[in-house]
């Protein structure tokens, strides 16, 4: 009854009002008002269309984002049931191609869009008939009344048959209905082949039994075959114990097998971990489009057809879940270990502190930092300092930025110690701290022994750009090489003496003459200018390669008695002439300039800048080496004065009168002011300097002195700063080392390693100038760079395992990298445990015809102990592989004129005669024992 108006309202607004507010009370039963509320939603959905839809809160499906359903909740009498709309955005697409992710309904029954309804329980399906019929009648009904075209499905039986009945209207006298059932265990052998598939759907519309025999139906087909590689693991174990005799043929001299070989024993992590192949095998999909199939022969003769013939080759990854999410052991989960331990190492004063459990704290702490036992200890100390080369490259296999981060070199000493202690027993402070006390003890042995250090040059300047460890261990190798040659030219001094003394014996007892002694004498006492360039000293401040022919010949004339003199010598210095001679110019040997580390030269700044007077200072500190080249000066040139030495050593001190200086004797000129001043260090330097050649002064270089100041710091380095050199240098190493891992050309990972690069120079810096403390903020940075590594180390890591399955088919590799890093890239700045991936990585990439045979050998032929090949084979055999899925598609369609249950509406104005009705279609899906089989049958009601 229509509701009283108010005073207020006009007479068609009283009208509206009555109309929105009328009751129909012919809606008596509650199967009449269900379904008019089926009607009502289909109506309202209907007219809202896709895109209001998914404003409305429909969503996308979790296995494809071109299907969306929306979801409304119906109530007959008791029992609620859901109403589901499956629709797409795009519905011109062809519902029968393969290639397209399509709902399960769809790809059974070849509809578009449908509606599924079903009750709210714990099965979600239809157990009673009369139950499942009365509600496919009211969806049928309701879509009938509002016009819509939707097939409707309901699920019943038991929910694992997967089984669905349905129904359609097609809009005009025809009608569609639906039957799927499946059998799940027990397939008859008839129907584990096409012609028994064959058979059974042309006895859905033959007359009689042994019609199919004796007629010939005009039947499409299309026909889908799965086919799946066998896992990495089963691929492994598949060496069978039947060929034993050819396993052990196979079988390397070390007792090793070749079989048993590693996916990534090629990759440069492989010394350091294994890791889990991220690629666990692949999906062929191979299809054959529509063909037209007459008889049962046609079909027995297509199940022996190779794969070979399809005419699509759909291509998919299998890829291990651990790869997006999961705890992966690799470089980055042992450096977070490692910046854990940082975290740690403020606590104690000396490495030593953390050796002793009584001094960790909790029981918790103590148990959680168990240190491996002794012999894994004596492996890694032999594996650092007994194994390996001694003089590696360096620079072999860094990447361009890395020297920007201040650790040590990838090959070095001490960055192999960093990445052992990554894997050293859980890589806690503690067990750090016990590598790191055996590992300096046992540089100490090669100090006091004189052994050269492994991995570390001993020749060269100090690469002030490493850190500071690195710095010590390369000038200790090169204190070491010093100390080596200091005692082999003892050795060679006392050997000398003794063959004086026995050759003075053998001619005392001979009887020979004195001149002979006195031959050896001489030579023994007499000092020799070496005519070579002698280790650790310098040739001259000139070049001797200016010497120019004119001026050997005049040094040749140009002789005297200072010549007898003259010591250490390296050659006359162009056509240079002492002031106070007419004697040449000579360049002595000099010793090289003392080597030093980054923080000697700090500790001279700091001495500078407390002097005040940085000059004076500067040559203060300088005054040894100073000192042994105004020696080695004087010794070179016997009648030189300090005037001399200024020219050569610092021309820019001497000021010419702007003639030619070299033209006239001597020389007209001056010191600079500078130099002339009184009181000048430099010539009260010069004053005390004895005239002595260079390898008869003192070293520069104490190497005794240096070595153990070397050795002191390390003993007693805090343990906060080994860890922060240890971070720096470990983050380096691993990258660098994952920068070796021959990736191919793609532009995604050489991108993201440059950009790793760049955040780790930027993160790593402040530990570079030790600005770290306890507790510090920047211990959560060093956590997320662990992050940032871990997302490039497991694409690093797919990427190493396509290259290496495709290297012969360089497309496929990239196109399913390129596709993956897209997929994987919205996650790439999250950690392991915030990774949510809402859908599986599933890529369909088509393979061209030259790159079938590659995908083609990775289905290796079975063994024949192998339990899987001990079925009835299917068919279509893949090197020996039946496929894991066959899928096939039947259809019969007939004309207007043809149909035998149409034929009153020939001539008829819905229907043309030539136009051809899909009047029976069925989806045939399984296994040797597992089959699922979907009806749909087109009527005239």
């Amino acid at each position: 009854m229509a509701s009283t108006s108010k005073a207020n309202l006009t007479e068609d607004d009283e009208e509206e009002e009555e109309i929105e507010h009328f009751d129909d009370f012919t809606l008596a039963s509650s199967w009449e008002r269900f379904i008019s509320e089926i009607e009502a939603t289909c109506r309202q959905w209907s007219a809202d269309g896709p895109k209001n839809l998914l404003e409305k809160g429909a969503v996308h499906l979790d296995y494809s984002n071109k299907i969306y359903r929306i979801k409304s909740e119906l109530k007959d009498a008791t029992k609620i049931y859901s109403m589901e709309y499956y629709f797409g955005i795009d519905n011109d697409g062809n519902i029968s191609d393969w290639n397209c992710t399509l709902h399960d309904l769809q790809l059974c029954f070849g509809v578009k869009e449908f509606l599924v309804i079903s009750p709210q329980s714990a099965s979600g399906v239809v157990l009673d008939a009369p139950e499942s019929s009365k509600l496919l009648s009211a969806v049928a009904i309701a879509l009938s009344n509002c016009s819509c075209l939707w097939p409707a499905f309901v699920p019943v039986h038991d929910p694992s048959r997967k089984a669905f009945i349905g129904i359609q209207n097609m809009g005009t006298i025809f009608t569609r209905r639906f039957e799927a059932d499946r059998i799940g265990s027990q397939v008859p052998v008839k129907f584990m082949h096409l012609e028994g598939l064959y058979e059974l759907f042309v006895s859905k519309f033959a007359y009689w039994t042994s019609d199919h025999l004796t007629h010939l139906f005009k039947v499409y087909l299309m026909m889908k075959l799965t086919y799946r590689t066998l896992p990495n693991d089963d691929e492994n174990d598949g060496i069978q114990d039947a060929d034993a005799e050819n396993a052990e043929s196979e079988k390397m001299p070390d007792g090793g097998n070749l079989n048993r070989k590693h996916w990534d024993d090629d990759c440069p992590w492989s010394e350091w971990y294994s890791a889990e192949d991220p690629v666990k095998g692949f999906d062929l999909v191979t299809t054959w489009s529509e063909k037209v199939i007459e008889s049962s022969l046609e079909m027995a003769e297509m199940e022996n057809a190779s794969p070979h013939e399809a005419e699509k080759w759909i291509l998919t990854p299998n890829l291990s879940p651990n790869l997006s999410k999961g705890d992966r052991i690799g470089f980055a989960s042992q450096l977070q270990l490692l910046v854990s331990a940082l975290d740690m190492s403020f606590e104690a004063q000396f490495m030593e502190d953390f050796v002793s459990v009584e001094n960790l704290g909790s029981d918790n702490l103590k148990s959680s930092m168990v240190i491996p036992p002794p012999t894994v200890l004596d492996r890694v100390l032999k594996d650092l300092l007994l194994e390996g080369r001694q003089f590696p490259d360096f620079a072999k296999g860094e990447h361009k930025s890395s020297r920007a981060i201040k650790g040590a070199p990838l090959e070095s000493l001490f960055a192999q110690f960093c990445l052992h202690s990554l894997w050293f027993g859980n890589c806690s402070i503690r067990a750090i701290a016990v590598l790191w006390v055996e590992f300096v003890r046992e540089i100490r042995w090669y100090w006091e022994e004189s052994q050269p250090l492994p991995k570390m040059p001993a020749h060269g300047s100090i690469d002030l750009a490493t850190c500071l460890i690195n710095q010590k261990l390369q000038m200790l190798a090169i204190c070491i090489e010093k100390k080596r040659e200091l005692n082999e030219e003892f050795q060679d001094c006392l050997g000398s003496n003794d063959d004086v003394f026995v050759h003075m014996e053998e001619d005392i007892q001979v009887g020979e003459e004195s001149t002979s002694f006195l031959t050896q004498s001489q030579d023994f006492d007499g000092k020799r200018d070496s005519p070579l360039i002698l280790e650790g000293f310098n040739e001259s401040k000139t070049s001797i390669s200016k010497f120019s022919t004119n001026s050997q010949d005049a040094y040749s004339a140009d002789k005297s008695t200072s010549d007898s003199k003259r010591t250490g010598s390296a050659g006359p210095v162009g056509s240079m002439k002492l002031l106070n001679s007419c004697q040449s110019l000579h360049a002595p040997f000099t010793q090289n300039a003392p080597l030093m580390t980054e923080d000697m030269h700090e500790e001279r700044l700091r001495a500078v800048e407390a002097f005040g007077d940085s000059f004076n200072f500067s040559a203060q500190l300088e005054r040894e080496t100073l000192s042994s080249d105004m020696s080695a000066f004087k010794a070179a040139n016997p009648d030189a004065v300090f005037e001399d030495f200024i020219r050569w050593h610092s021309p820019g001190d001497w000021e010419n009168d702007g003639s030619k200086a070299n033209d006239k004797w001597p020389p007209r000129g001056k010191l600079s002011q500078r130099m002339s001043g009184p009181g000048n260090s430099w010539r009260k330097i010069w004053n005390d300097a004895p005239s002595l050649p260079a390898y008869e002064q003192k070293p520069l270089l104490d190497p005794n002195r240096e070595g153990e100041k070397i050795l002191h710091y390390l003993e007693t380095v805090r343990p906060h700063q080994l860890l922060e050199q240890m971070v720096c240098t470990a983050f380096r190493a691993s990258a660098d080392t994952l920068h070796q891992t021959n990736f191919g050309s793609l532009k995604q990972i050489t991108t993201k390693m440059d950009q790793l690069f760049h955040t780790m120079a930027s993160t790593l810096r402040p530990l570079q100038a030790n600005l770290l403390s306890g507790n510090s903020e920047k211990i959560e940075d060093l956590k997320r760079l662990c992050v940032a590594l871990e997302h490039v180390e497991k694409l690093l890591t797919l990427a190493a395992s396509l290259r290496h399955k495709f290297i012969q088919a360089p497309r496929v590799y990239e196109a399913i990298f390129s596709d993956y890093y897209d997929f994987y890239l919205p996650n790439m700045g999250k950690g392991s445990a915030d990774v949510d991936i809402q859908k599986e990585f599933d890529l369909k990439l088509q393979l061209r015809v030259n790159e079938r045979q590659v995908v083609s050998n990775m289905f290796t032929p079975p063994t024949a102990n192998q339990s899987w090949r001990k079925v009835l084979s299917m068919g279509n055999l893949l090197n020996g592989h039946e496929p894991i899925l066959r899928q096939i598609v039947f259809s019969k369609r007939d004309s207007g004129s043809d149909c035998h249950y149409a034929v009153s509406t020939r001539g008829g104005p819905h229907m043309d005669d030539q136009q051809e009705i899909e009047t029976y279609r069925m989806y045939v899906c399984g296994t040797s024992n597992d089959l699922r089989v979907a009806l749909c049958v087109t009527s005239y009601d």
